[in-house]
């Protein structure tokens, strides 16, 4: 068994080129969020070309190739949709080039995130060519609309695929580190009712603004004191969005509204997240709701969710840690940094509702997710495809 991990990192160097060329087609679809048929298919295609015993698209869109047929399940991860361009003036390439130069593939997802998904293609390969037969199913997932609402696709592979993985490798980058959680998030929105009057009697009526602006100094305030964890970090609320309504401008206004982006570390909940907000507001006319996604898939399936994201993250010694890190031992020679994601991913769902061990290892740097410019470095790509193969046979 100690020759595989040498024949992995020779294979996975070997099919450099293919892994970028790959790369680079899902990079040339323009793919945001309810739009990825078309990358969903050239994913499709390319699993099976790479060999996959099985590679089909499901009722939401997700893609889901398949290695084996053992008792133990493991996945690995990486969804296909993206963010859109923004500001085309910030980019100095186009952003859908799929350009290969200097050592890196350029473009929107490269790094956020099809360049997990293209180099998990190479490791299924990779596998097939060694004749990969441990007592194991092995799923590749493209999975869709996690930038809109991250985790909504796996609450559908597992309530409605019935899939229940013993592991997960979430293929998001990190900058071909082993990360074992992230904080969680939710979406709230407080509305504040006023009574209108006119504008040059204000006394006569109750300013919906001054009452949310009040709430607002005090978020602001809150964001100070929440808890903080050792390995997460601390806990997070900021005010994304302040709309508010008045029967005309000469009136007072009757109607305000704030959009909170809330991080939670560990050991804060979606009930203590509102709880701390019900304390601010107590004596406003307020109401306070998490939000809720429903949207239409590419498919035609209309699906949602709450917009609460648990956090979670593993222990230092957890078994799939540990293998991991010894994954990691026997294709690079040297030890792994374990650390943790800023943002959220559908790590979300697959841990953070239904308990499924997950950790994270993909190609790229998490700074230029959503961001102009968006590269990755072919060599990541190369290391990300032989750790795959390699960690599956050690799980």
């Amino acid at each position: 068994m100690k020759d595989i991990y040498s024949k992995i990192t020779s294979l996975s160097s070997q099919y450099s080129g293919y892994t970028s060329e790959n790369l680079s087609k899902l990079v040339k679809i323009r793919s945001v969020s309810l739009g990825e048929k078309a990358v969903a298919e050239e994913l499709k295609r390319q699993m099976l070309e790479a060999g996959f015993d099985e590679a089909r698209i499901d009722g939401l869109g997700n893609v889901v190739g398949r290695i084996g047929n053992g008792s133990k399940v493991l996945v690995f991860d990486g969804h296909i949709d993206t963010v859109d361009v923004g500001n085309a003036a910030n980019w100095h390439f186009d952003p859908f080039s799929g350009e290969i130069r200097d050592g890196y593939v350029h473009g929107r997802g490269t790094v956020d995130q099809k360049g997990g998904p293209a180099a998990f293609v190479t490791a299924g390969r990779i596998l097939k060519e060694l004749a990969f037969d441990r007592d194991l199913t092995i799923y590749f997932t493209g999975t869709v609309i996690e930038e809109d609402c991250d985790g909504l696709c796996w609450k559908y592979l597992v309530e409605e695929e019935k899939l229940k993985p013993d592991f997960v490798v979430i293929t998001e980058p990190t900058n071909l580190k082993i990360y074992r959680g992230h904080r969680g998030r939710m979406e709230i929105e407080v509305s504040f009712k006023g009574v209108s009057a006119h504008g040059s009697a204000p006394e006569r009526g109750k300013n919906a603004i001054y009452a949310a602006s009040r709430a607002c100094l005090e978020i602001e305030k809150l964001n100070e004191r929440l808890a903080s964890d050792p390995f997460l970090g601390k806990g997070s609320v900021t005010i994304s969005e302040i709309v508010s309504g008045s029967p005309s401008l000469c009136a007072v206004s009757d109607y305000a509204k704030i959009h909170l982006d809330r991080r939670l570390t560990w050991g804060e909940t979606k009930e203590s997240a509102v709880a701390e907000i019900q304390e601010i507001v107590k004596d406003l006319d307020a109401t306070i709701e998490v939000l809720h996604y429903e949207e239409t898939s590419y498919t035609g399936l209309r699906y949602g969710m709450e917009k609460y994201y648990p956090t979670w993250k593993l222990e230092e010694n957890h078994p799939l840690v540990v293998n991991a890190q010894d994954a990691y031992r026997k294709v690079f020679g040297n030890e792994a940094v374990v650390d943790k994601w800023t943002f959220s991913t559908n790590g979300v769902t697959i841990n953070g509702y239904f308990g499924i061990p997950c950790i994270g290892f993909g190609p790229g740097n998490e700074v230029l997710a959503h961001a102009p410019d968006e590269k990755v470095p072919v060599s990541d790509l190369v290391a990300a495809s032989a750790f795959y193969a390699a960690l599956a046979y050690i799980v």
